[in-house]
């Protein structure tokens, strides 16, 4: 069972729950706001009906919690972020409000069964990776750790996008989540603005020293909100996720209608909603790039305009903003709002600019997720100044005052000032905009311990000298609710049992979970919650794509988005090589593996896609050579989301963290596993450093070239061909991928693949692949002593409890945004 929250222990508003009152509650929402008969109703009506219940009573408790907000003048934060990938929220907000049981038993009394309905709920389709997800923690943590705050993104009608297979290839096809309307949801219609593009600037002289700026768009669209309520744990908060939709000034053009230019009459309306259409279009083209630009724009200028405009209510003027907000820019999709904060202060406003300048950056910090060049984005200087003029003006004011300081306070010679400075010249000139973002923040953070220090080194180098106390770090966390207690609710329930209820509300309490490591009845209860997860996971791999796997045999997993960097490459390679090991020795005693993937490739990322394609063709080789004798199978899970990670990481034996060292920022998906009983095979890189020293060396199998020796091979020559040709197993391997022997309709499909490691190896494939062979078969070896293998996950899952997304947000709210 589920737990249950005692009701005395929720906010008043919320403490009538019953089950003669939720069923009563279900039927007036069926008969009046679905308009249904209960003869009649469909699952997804009870679905709706559900929602609406849950929703009404999170309400009362939302209103409460504005109230308190206004009535205390507590400092407010806002979260800008292009990603907020919530997932289902229908058990996370029920679970989180305390009627998850009893809305079970009310639905049941009502013959409806509430796991049924549950899959009916779409994913919301806003957000793609790590990014979003980590933003849809921090808004549940920060309503349960008590802190005011609004999610600010955009409303997205079909999200990335949803992914299919088409003989092995990625084939990307639309989200339709909101087809059918999203129940969750309020519009407000009185929080419009209006949002300007293209257009002049005009100068207006007052008296003989001051000027002013009047930004006159060419064209304009109106952004307006929808707010969905996110409640923390226990529903002591209740927060504001506000999401921007984009409609035009003049929906359609009679004139042009009725002249009989049907489709050109529709212009500026599909011109505006194109703006919340699709996440991350692609930018291989200027017309993708200018969509980009005008996304970014739009939702930063419509949540500053809403940020201020609520200042105003509760302040007289804007020399309070840095103490009454705190906004926080989650990586560099938002960097555009420090030049828009800066244009409202000073020319809507009538605030000086270096006032304006001075407040802005007092009340802005900014989280950096990458050290990738090509993520830390850049606009060219004609697009930019093109479409925002005014704000193109606003950075070259501030990049004259940052190089004037640094020129003047720190000596910087030539190189170090075109290092700084927020307009990239060599080449096309372009607007950076992770610089923007961070001499415009009053605090910069990485998102794990290595990174940070990475930062220092790397891409913010020459800024750090310049503002030495600028940068800090907040390793980055998961919420438990959400990725223990409803993902895995068999393993919530052993743990609750064993050690009591403390660590509900404090992760950390999970420490004492170590006694029972070692413990042979908890041991086999553990590993029967895992079998029967894997079933859970099976069926669907059965169900959804005909493939048959085993659930007694180790089910080694990699989801995540599909990059270069983070080695699935290396991991299809091994698997071949293994394949290869299985078949000339048949003698050996082989442990049974499944190898399964999951992620999206962004659609004009062509190696991504490839390696997509060809871990399909290699599952296909392997999974029907009889040879194999079913020790080893390969899948790819298609259309990676919320809800499918909530089935695949209960259910992993072995988590893959195995990204080039010194590339990821932090991973969110390593808690995850390590959270749910898996072991992790992973490179130091991100947070892995830091997990490996909460867990223990001897629960981790750690493998390969630290940061800091991929860093100096760089920069020393790397020769990738004299390390394969050393390798008897990786040499196989890649000329079997190369030669077509998993492509036989086309030979050469995956010759630039290969290519690439033999040729340069910029990602240390085949410099770290030996030592990830080794590592995968030391895996075999703990796998093989079942004593030893439950002893070291569970005390992953005992000790994870430091990586909780609460202790984050403390952190953030106490050394950062001071709320």
């Amino acid at each position: 069972m589920m737990n249950r929250v005692n009701s005395n222990d929720l906010a008043p508003a919320l403490r009538t729950s019953n089950v003669e009152q939720l069923a009563i509650e279900l039927l007036e929402r069926l008969k009046y706001r679905i308009g249904k008969d209960p003869k009649v109703a469909k699952p997804h009506d009870w679905l709706t009906a559900a929602i609406l219940v849950a929703r009404d009573r999170i309400t009362d408790a939302w209103m409460d919690s504005t109230r308190r907000t206004y009535a205390t003048g507590a400092k407010r934060v806002y979260y800008l972020s292009l990603e907020f990938l919530i997932g289902r929220l229908m058990r996370d907000a029920m679970t989180n409000i305390g009627i998850m049981e009893e809305m079970r038993q009310a639905l049941a009394s009502l013959g409806v069964d509430i796991d049924v309905i549950a899959e009916l709920e779409p994913d919301a389709a806003l957000g793609n990776g790590g990014l979003g997800r980590l933003a849809a923690c921090f808004m549940e943590s920060m309503a349960t750790v008590d802190v005011p705050a609004y999610g600010y993104g955009i409303r997205y009608v079909h999200g990335l996008f949803r992914q299919q297979m088409a003989d092995g290839w990625q084939v990307e096809l639309p989200e339709t989540w909101l087809a059918h309307g999203n129940p969750w949801e309020f519009e407000r219609r009185e929080s419009s603005y209006e949002i300007g593009y293209g257009g002049v600037v005009e100068t207006i002289n007052i008296g003989e020293a001051k000027q002013r700026f009047v930004w006159k768009p060419a064209e304009r669209v109106i952004a307006t909100a929808y707010d969905t309520p996110a409640v923390g744990w226990r529903a002591k908060r209740v927060n504001t996720l506000r999401l921007w939709a984009a409609n035009p000034i003049d929906p359609i053009l009679l004139e042009a209608f009725n002249a009989g230019d049907h489709i050109g009459a529709l212009k500026e309306s599909n011109k505006a909603e194109s703006l919340t259409r699709v996440l991350y279009p692609a930018d291989a083209t200027p017309a993708g790039q200018e969509l980009r630009l005008r996304q970014e724009f739009f939702f930063c200028s419509a949540s500053l305009q809403d940020i201020l405009r609520r200042h105003l209510q509760q302040y007289p003027d804007f020399t309070s903003l840095p103490d009454a907000v705190a906004i926080q820019l989650n990586d560099t999709h938002p960097a555009v709002s420090v030049a828009e904060l800066v244009r409202l202060l000073s020319d809507v406003h009538g605030l000086d600019f270096d006032t304006a300048w001075d407040i802005s950056r007092r009340t802005f910090s900014y989280t950096n997720h990458t050290l990738l060049p090509e993520a830390l984005e850049s606009w060219p200087v004609p697009l930019f100044e093109r479409l925002l003029p005014r704000h193109m003006q606003i950075v070259y004011a501030i990049n004259a005052k940052i190089l004037l300081q640094a020129r003047k306070e720190k000596d910087f010679e030539d190189q170090r000032i075109r290092s700084i400075s927020l307009i990239e010249e060599s080449g096309e000139r372009r607007v950076r905009m992770g610089n923007l973002a961070f001499v415009g923040s009053h605090s910069i953070n990485g998102v794990s311990a290595l990174h940070t220090e990475l930062m220092k080194e790397t891409v913010f180098a020459d800024l750090h000298k310049l503002y030495p106390d600028r940068i800090n770090n907040k390793t980055n966390g998961i919420t438990p609710r959400r990725w223990l207690m409803q993902c895995n609710p068999g393993l919530f329930n052993l743990i609750r049992e064993s050690i009591g209820d403390a660590f509900m509300d404090d992760a950390e309490a999970l420490t004492a979970l170590d006694a029972f490591a070692d413990n042979r009845d908890f041991q086999e209860r553990f590993a029967a919650i895992k079998r029967d997860n894997k079933n859970r996971l099976a069926n669907l791999v059965g169900s959804r794509m005909g493939v048959r796997i085993d659930p007694t045999a180790m089910f080694d997993i990699q989801i995540k988005r599909i990059h270069e960097y983070k080695r699935q490459l290396l991991n299809i390679i091994e698997a071949v090589a293994l394949y290869d090991q299985i078949r000339s020795h048949p003698e050996l005693d082989w442990t049974p593996r499944v190898k399964l993937f999951a992620g999206k490739a962004a659609p004009s990322y062509h190696n991504a896609k490839l390696i997509i394609k060809l871990a399909n063709d290699v599952a296909r080789v392997i999974n029907n050579d009889p040879a194999v004798r079913g020790l080893l199978k390969v899948v790819f899970v298609p259309n990676y989301n919320v809800s499918l990670a909530e089935i695949m990481v209960p259910a992993a034996d072995l988590s893959e963290q195995i990204s080039t060292a010194g590339m990821e920022a932090s991973g969110t998906g390593n808690m995850k596993f390590a959270l749910n009983g898996a072991l992790t095979i992973g490179t130091l890189d991100g947070a892995n450093v830091e997990m490996r020293d909460h867990v223990g060396e001897e629960n981790i199998v750690i493998f390969g070239m630290t940061a800091e020796e991929v860093a100096t091979v760089r920069a020393e020559g790397h020769n990738p061909r004299a390390i394969i040709e050393q390798s008897k197993e990786l040499s196989q391997a890649l000329a079997a991928i190369s030669s077509g022997v998993f492509s036989p309709d086309d030979r050469n499909r995956f010759t630039g693949l290969v290519d690439g490691i033999y040729n340069h190896d910029w990602f240390m494939v085949a410099a770290d692949f030996d030592a990830y062979a080794k590592a995968q078969r030391e895996v075999d070896g703990i796998w093989n002593d079942k004593t030893s293998w439950y002893s070291k996950t569970i005390r992953n899952t005992a000790r994870m409890g430091w990586f909780s997304s609460d202790r984050t947000i403390r952190q953030y709210a106490k050394e950062i945004w001071r709320a």
